[in-house]
């Protein structure tokens, strides 16, 4: 079944440091946008864009205890954590994939993401996939 309120937007790439991750894709032509840190949850964060290829956030750990501490730790080469999708309408999202037979964990409710300008971005554990993270489009917060 068809979910018409995700369209994929980028990986998510756990990492130590990011300087050899942005070597990697700076290599693949893909550009480095600017950095931030989002103090919510406690990570660094870079989006890189390429004109062919899908986009890749780099995440690295902050000074304390965050979401990708321990996965950057058992993984010193870096991992693809999570995949982004950006809706229109979260709830029907999140109806879509039920009706797919597909479970939903809620891992991070909607909260204002730095990287993306505040627009709201949420976790959910897909069982039998893996984690994802659902981006808000500026079109679904107009009322």
């Amino acid at each position: 079944m068809i979910n018409p309120h995700l369209t994929f937007h980028h990986f998510g790439l756990a990492v130590r440091r990011p300087d050899e991750a942005r070597k990697f894709v700076a290599g693949l032509g893909y550009e480095l946008g600017g950095f931030v840190f989002d103090p919510a949850q406690n990570v660094h964060l870079q989006l890189c864009t390429h004109p062919q290829h899908p986009a890749v956030e780099i995440v690295w750990p902050g000074t304390a205890g965050g979401p990708v501490d321990k996965l950057a730790q058992r993984h010193a080469s870096g991992i693809v954590y999570h995949l982004c999708y950006e809706t229109d309408n979260l709830t029907a999202a999140l109806a879509g994939l039920e009706n797919a037979g597909l479970a939903a964990i809620c891992i991070s409710p909607p909260q204002p993401a730095p990287l993306f300008g505040g627009r709201p971005v949420s976790f959910y554990n897909v069982v039998g996939m893996g984690l994802i993270e659902i981006l808000e489009s500026p079109a679904s917060l107009i009322v």
